[in-house]
């Protein structure tokens, strides 16, 4: 059977793990801050602040910024349900917009969504492939949309304009005009979730870079406060001689990452331009060079001028083929013991959110994506005999379902 995306679990994890484990600290602590740093350090931020999510990022940033009930926030109908669920847990309303032929976020359908409730656009960059981070930070500045900006919290009042808050979940290490995604727009969330190219089992970080005059280092310390109870000392702080005495300053959450998990990802980050980055583009590029010859097989956007993906997904599509062809075109591949996936089922496809009234007739582009979308696996240990494997097994599998 061949996986589609196991974790890469070696004897340097076991070995950091292990360390953790006989410190005695297994909460948030020293390996916790290392590992912020040395994230900020890697992609440009001015300040990273490290979760048990990449969810809890997203709904800790919105509610930072006083995002709630009259709110809308602008976000890609071809997502995760997470990106959306952060909105509802904040009383705010998701105003799901269509994506282009690359997945990401369309900036003209966002331009036409813009009301005086919106408080945030949320990009999400599909597969590790950076959205258009320029056009996004320019509409957010242009002067008509900043007129429209209608603040109810010091934070947006201090921004005044809409934020830009990047759901990065898949492109920690993708490249857009010479910078690191962490380092392109107002904030950006990363999720280390056990599939993601660097994993700590669970977790995520938020990537500060918003603009003077505020203060990210003093944001990332409220941050802190808000993801730990409300507590104005966390455990580590809390450990130092006589300094046993805390407040609650206000209803926070639960949200930190800990020790044992940041100790998986020091390795994982140690190794990540050195040897995964560069095992997940060859396997991506073989991919790449053995379906083009394919007539039906329309293959990822990888690599442009100035952009380049993180290599997390590899999301190919099936020309001509309906939902129902892709999904008999995945059960034939299972049958031959490869797993292969789909990413996503659109969020307005959900039958939450067609409750609410959503309709995926709105996003043609998104559903047309969706329903011809195979993912095939990538992960650090596929060689080239199970690639090819798992070539065969697709090229045989759509050959079968067009050809019936």
């Amino acid at each position: 059977m061949i996986p589609f995306s196991p974790p890469r679990i070696d004897q340097k994890i076991i070995d950091e793990v292990t360390d953790t484990l006989r410190s005695g600290w297994i909460t948030t602590g020293p390996k916790t801050k290392r590992f912020e740093k040395e994230l900020s350090a890697y992609y440009g931020a001015a300040a990273t602040l490290c979760l048990n999510s990449a969810t809890a990022g997203l709904e800790l940033m919105l509610r930072w910024f006083g995002v709630g009930a009259g709110d809308e926030v602008i976000l890609p109908a071809y997502t995760y349900s997470a990106t959306a669920n952060v909105i509802m847990h904040c009383g705010a309303t998701p105003v799901f917009v269509d994506v282009a032929d690359d997945f990401n976020i369309d900036i003209n359908t966002i331009r036409r969504a813009i009301t005086a409730k919106t408080k945030v656009i949320m990009p999400v960059d599909f597969a590790g492939f950076p959205c258009d981070y320029d056009a996004l930070n320019a509409l957010v500045h242009e002067i008509d949309i900043k007129k429209l900006f209608s603040p109810n919290s010091p934070e947006q009042r201090q921004l005044a304009r809409i934020m830009i808050l990047s759901d990065a979940a898949h492109s920690l290490g993708a490249r857009y005009k010479g910078r690191l995604t962490g380092s392109l727009t107002d904030v950006s969330v990363f999720s280390f979730h056990a599939v993601k190219n660097l994993t700590t089992a669970e977790g995520g970080a938020i990537a500060l870079c918003l603009p003077e005059p505020f203060d990210n280092q003093a944001i990332y310390q409220q941050l802190c406060v808000k993801s730990l109870h409300g507590q104005n000392k966390d455990a580590l702080a809390k450990m130092q001689k006589g300094n046993w005495r805390y407040d609650i300053v206000e209803p926070g959450y639960k949200m930190n990452m800990t020790d044992i998990m940041a100790a998986i990802g020091l390795v994982e980050l140690s190794r990540y331009e050195s040897e995964t980055l560069p095992k997940r583009k060859q396997i991506c590029r073989a991919y790449s060079e053995k379906l083009s010859k394919f007539s039906w097989a329309i293959t990822p956007s990888l690599h442009q001028v100035d952009t380049e993906s993180s290599y997390h997904l590899y999301p190919l599509r099936i020309a001509g083929v309906n939902e129902a062809q892709r999904d008999e075109i995945i059960r034939r591949i299972s049958d031959k013991d490869v797993s292969v996936n789909v990413h996503f089922i659109p969020v307005p496809m959900m039958s939450y959110y067609r409750g609410l009234g959503y309709n995926m007739l709105d996003y043609p582009i998104a559903y047309q994506l969706y329903a011809a979308e195979i993912s095939l696996p990538v992960f650090y240990a596929l060689d080239d005999n199970q690639l090819q494997v798992v070539v065969d097994s697709v090229v045989t599998a759509v050959h079968d379902v067009l050809n019936q």
